[in-house]
Parts: structure tokens; C-alpha cells; sequence
């Protein structure tokens, strides 16, 4: 492989990464606890978009907090392993397998 292959290659790579940046904003995830009486909406962007309370859970309010965070990290922990995935498809053949190299830092 020459140097001109690499940059294009690093072009595509950045091209497919941001296209997979801005899906990744247009996808939802959906997490539950307490039994549904706490949903969370979040983007694959790990934004919080919606907290839905069933009107059980507004009576006790120490249980509410909890289970909002329960179900906020869920909802943040499917977040990112929607975006690993979509970084791994968008970067498919791209990249070379290294094992060891953690290119999260950089969006990949």
C-alpha cells in the first residue's frame, strides 16, 4: 500500500465515521426499570431525549430518583453499544485489526 492509498483511505474512513456520527443522532434507544414504571428515550447520541413516569412512581419520590437513574443508565449503556456497533460497521474493511488498539478516544 502506498501513501496515496492511506490518505484516501483515511478520507473514506472520516467520511463513513461522520455519516455514521450523524445516524447515530437520529437513532433511539429505549430503557425500563421498575417494571415499565420508569421509560427513558435516548439518540444513539447518548442524549436524553424523554422520561416517562407512571403516576406509581410520583407517590414515593426516594424511588423515583432511583429508578430514574436505573433507567437513565440503561438507556446510556445501550447508547454505546449502539454507537460501537454503527463506528464498527461505518469502519468495516476500513481499518486494519489490531488488536489492542482502542481508537475510542477518537469516535471510532
Amino acid at each position: 500500500m502506498n501513501i496515496q492509498d492511506l490518505f484516501g483511505k483515511m478520507q473514506l474512513l472520516q467520511q463513513q465515521v461522520e455519516e455514521a456520527r450523524k445516524k447515530l443522532g437520529e437513532l433511539r434507544v429505549e430503557a425500563e426499570a421498575g417494571g415499565g414504571m420508569v421509560r427513558v428515550t435516548a439518540s444513539g447520541a447518548r442524549q436524553i431525549l424523554k422520561i416517562k413516569l407512571d403516576d406509581e412512581v410520583l407517590q414515593d419520590r426516594e424511588m423515583m430518583e432511583d429508578l430514574i437513574c436505573a433507567a437513565v443508565n440503561k438507556a446510556l449503556d445501550q447508547a454505546d453499544q449502539l454507537a460501537r456497533e454503527e463506528m464498527a460497521r461505518a469502519t468495516s474493511g476500513l481499518m486494519p485489526n489490531m488488536p489492542g488498539m482502542d481508537l475510542s478516544r477518537f469516535g471510532l
